[in-house]
């Protein structure tokens, strides 16, 4: 009896077994493949670092960090640089001792006349590879262009104008034309020019690359203008808007010629040595005066502006 009910039993196994191959062929059903999912075997916490340890040898920074599972950013030493503009002035131009005082027809001035000859050579084969670079480019013409350029970039800086004044100045002389300028008014104004323009030195250096070619023609300018500087109150700083004086200055114009939209800009001035010092800022400072009621008047009270004791000093 327990004999023929295992056989049985059997017999229904195989044929279930059977019978679920011919399913599997027929249908040709496959089993999908195990899906596996990352599992994080170790947790990373932060951990401070130890009491008492102020003053003693710590580890490195770096390693502590990795092994918290913090990422550091790197830090790049390369400090970025802008290539539309030299960063200085290359073999500047040496004014004259007495230039617009001594005649050609002294002997001093005819020395400086035949100095200059003799150093326009390099300025000529600047020349030559300027209008290489720039068709237009011509001597008489480009010193009445560098004195409007000269014109219009004092303008946009009375009226703070940046987006102008941008495409007027370099970024080196940007930042010279506006800096200590904040809560500051000034009024400048070119009233004539005493003598015409002219170009005296010009120069064609390279930066970064040999190929990448700069041009700096320097221009002579000789005129009259006016300068009044006021402080955030109103108060005169220096100069005066009434009295236009007599300003000799010698202008750096400069352009990327590699670049086919670069154009002219003011790069900078040259002062001589000999030149006259600045007029000196005129300071103002607040007297104090007497403590008024809301009933008085300052000019109703017979007030004397009171004076400083005079104080020995000893030696």
């Amino acid at each position: 009896m327990a004999m023929s009910m295992r056989r049985t039993l059997v017999g229904l196994y195989r044929g279930a077994r059977y019978s679920l191959k011919n399913v599997e062929s027929s249908v040709e059903a496959r089993h999908p493949l195990p899906l596996v999912l990352p599992v994080r075997t170790k947790k990373r916490y932060f951990i401070p670092p130890a009491v008492g340890m102020k003053g003693k040898k710590h580890e490195d920074p770096e390693a502590q960090a990795r092994a918290a599972g913090i990422v550091i950013q790197q830090q790049f030493m390369e400090r970025p640089i802008n290539i539309a503009c030299t960063a200085g002035v290359f073999d500047p131009y040496i004014p004259p001792e007495g230039d617009a005082r001594l005649s050609t027809l002294s002997k001093e001035g005819l020395k400086q006349r035949t100095e200059q000859i003799r150093q326009s050579a390099a300025s000529q084969l600047a020349i030559r590879k300027i209008k290489e670079h720039d068709s237009l480019f011509s001597t008489k013409t480009f010193a009445e262009q560098a004195q409007e350029i000269f014109i219009e970039a004092h303008r946009a800086l009375t009226q703070f104008n940046k987006e102008k004044l941008h495409s007027l100045v370099t970024e080196r002389c940007y930042p010279e034309m506006t800096r200590g300028n904040r809560h500051k008014t000034i009024r400048w104004s070119f009233v004539e020019s005493l003598e015409p323009p002219r170009v005296v030195h010009a120069r064609c250096p390279d930066m970064v690359t040999k190929g990448n070619l700069y041009g700096q023609v320097t221009v002579r300018v000789h005129s009259k203008q006016t300068l009044a500087i006021y402080d955030r109150f109103g108060r005169l700083m220096l100069g005066s808007e009434e009295q236009p004086k007599d300003v000799l200055e010698y202008l750096i114009i400069e352009r990327h010629l590699m670049n086919p939209y670069g154009r002219w800009r003011l790069h900078g001035k040259i002062v001589p040595s000999w030149a006259p010092a600045k007029d000196p800022v005129i300071r103002t400072i607040l007297i104090p005066g007497p403590q008024l009621k809301p009933w008085e008047e300052y000019d109703t009270l017979n007030h004397e502006v009171p004076k400083p004791a005079a104080v020995q000093w000893y030696k």
